[in-house]
């Protein structure tokens, strides 16, 4: 695993010393990370680079995960589909399991940190145990959408919210009317991990011939869960819309995560779409896959995110980072990483996917410059070591005033 000077060739070492400096400021703070997995989505992966960087850093951080049933994540699958507005069908008895599991875990967890981080829904009753340590200071970061959110989840889960110090989002349009403070902070990817380091040509293509997936025509990729709100239905209509007058191959890809107990179900059901197209490729991948993506991103012509609802979305600074053009729709936090026409083409509908698809593969210096610009924007916004910074200063400002504090720069009140 990297370790901090080598970011210095991305950042420089005036960058790298910022964040000592940042730090030294917190010495002697414990920060307490939790979350409801270790393995699968953006938010494990994140943790799994930042916590050792923090304590590299100096700071005494640990990583606590919650325990919970397959019921359980069920309930946390409907609730996250419906904070992003997806109508669910919500019973009293989904709730009273989520608070069941909460107390569960409020009694086998101790949280006395100074900083208390609980990340996302699933362990956000823990903030009642916040009376029984008075000087913790308690944040909840939201990797969600929840702009319009199904109302009896939010209106369930507010109580618990607003007993935070204080609430962070990826975007400004996620924020809520509260009292609390709130802040913005986007996530980032590493770009020194597995999954976004450089690889040779040879790695490349030796990693993608073993996964099965000829180079023969150019590759259209979309690497994300097999969620529905990820619509990989509608990129295979996109691709079938393409293929018409192009020829391509398409690569939907995706892996596991423990507390997303659909994947199976929706894998399924493109399977049945794809009905054995043999120029359509389902990979459904391991944990630990991070090169084998990194090099599918590398080997594509194209790659998508046709999300329908998003909270980041980080599979998009993921393929800029690599230089490659990228269509994705214009929902939730893509707009920040993906400028239209500048770092990529923003869509809204299974036509304009395709269109923008057919765009790109037709024209590869448009293409070629797209994904230069991308990665560029994503070296400057979007990699660890500002996110890092993000954090260090939010930990700092929790103890000045202000109502919403934009941390890269901007600060509304």
């Amino acid at each position: 695993m990297a370790s901090l000077p080598d970011y210095e060739p991305l950042i420089g070492l005036s960058g790298v010393e910022e964040l000592r400096e940042l730090a030294k400021r917190l010495v002697g703070q414990r920060i307490v990370m939790v979350n409801s997995t270790r393995t699968g989505g953006g938010v494990a992966e994140i943790l799994n680079r930042m916590v050792p960087l923090l304590g590299e850093l100096g700071l005494a951080v640990r990583w606590e995960v919650i325990q919970g049933s397959v019921p359980f994540y069920r309930v946390t699958k409907a609730f996250h589909n419906a904070l992003h507005g997806r109508p669910e069908t919500i019973t009293p008895e989904m709730f009273d399991l989520f608070l069941d599991v909460g107390r569960h875990n409020a009694n086998r967890l101790v949280l006395d940190d100074d900083i208390v981080f609980i990340h996302d829904p699933q362990p956000i009753t823990l903030v009642e145990q916040r009376h029984h340590h008075s000087t913790s200071r308690w944040i909840w970061r939201c990797h969600l959408d929840v702009s319009h959110p199904h109302q009896a989840v939010w209106k369930f889960l507010e109580p618990f919210i607003r007993q935070f110090d204080a609430a962070v989002y990826s975007s400004s349009a996620f924020a809520q009317r509260m009292v609390m403070r709130q802040l913005l902070v986007a996530p980032s990817i590493d770009p020194l991990s597995d999954k976004n380091r450089e690889l040779s040509p040879p790695e490349v293509d030796a990693m993608v011939q073993k996964l099965g997936v000829p180079q023969d025509r150019p590759i259209v990729t979309q690497v994300s869960r097999f969620d529905v709100l990820k619509d990989p239905l509608g990129v295979l209509e996109a691709f079938r819309r393409v293929r018409r007058s192009v020829k391509c191959r398409l690569v939907l890809a995706g892996g596991p995560a423990t507390d997303d107990p659909e994947g199976e179900e929706v894998l399924s059901r493109v399977r049945e779409q794809a009905n054995g197209d043999p120029e359509i490729h389902l990979l459904m991948l391991p944990p630990n896959s991070d090169l084998e993506i990194n090099a599918l991103q590398r080997a594509s012509a194209v790659i998508v995110q046709k999300s329908l609802k998003e909270g980041f979305g980080l599979t998009v600074s993921e393929a800029l980072w690599k230089a490659r053009p990228v269509v994705a729709s214009a929902v939730g936090g893509i707009p920040l990483q993906v400028k239209h026409r500048y770092s990529g083409l923003l869509v809204h509908s299974v036509e304009g996917a395709a269109h923008a698809i057919k765009q790109l593969l037709n024209n590869r210096e448009y293409a070629k410059r797209l994904g230069e610009n991308g990665r560029e924007h994503v070296r400057q916004h979007f990699l660890l070591t500002r996110h890092l910074r993000d954090y260090l200063l939010m930990f700092l400002a929790l103890g000045h005033s202000g109502d919403l504090i934009y941390l890269n720069g901007h600060r509304s009140r």
